[in-house]
């Protein structure tokens, strides 16, 4: 290996796989997730709403299931980490179910 030079190492951009991360989450989603049939209405809700449903269940914001920031849905909404959404499923029985989801950072 005498004589040879090594070539400079990557660039720190391409060394690191978070910064690639981050560049494809900025990305708009192509397609609108709402249009399948299988993709329940999910809504923001405004903080009065959120308290509300805190209240009503007795709940602390963390004892909700977690929905990622980068889901799909919660992306189309514009959800940020300490928002909550409510889930709206169709039920065979009750109609229609809502759900809430407490967002979080991506872990």
């Amino acid at each position: 290996m005498v004589g040879r030079t090594l070539s400079p190492s990557p660039a720190p951009e391409v060394a690191t796989n978070k910064l690639v991360k981050k560049q494809d989450k900025e990305k708009e989603l192509s397609y609108d997730v709402f249009k399948h049939e299988l993709v329940p209405k999910h809504v923001l809700l405004k903080p009065e709403e959120a308290n509300e449903v805190l209240g009503r269940y007795h709940i602390k914001p963390f004892q909700l299931p977690y929905i990622k920031s980068s889901d799909p849905a919660a992306r189309t909404i514009g959800a940020k980490p300490g928002d909550i959404i409510k889930v709206i499923r169709k039920s065979a029985t009750a109609g229609e179910s809502d759900f809430y989801r407490y967002v979080v950072e991506d872990f």
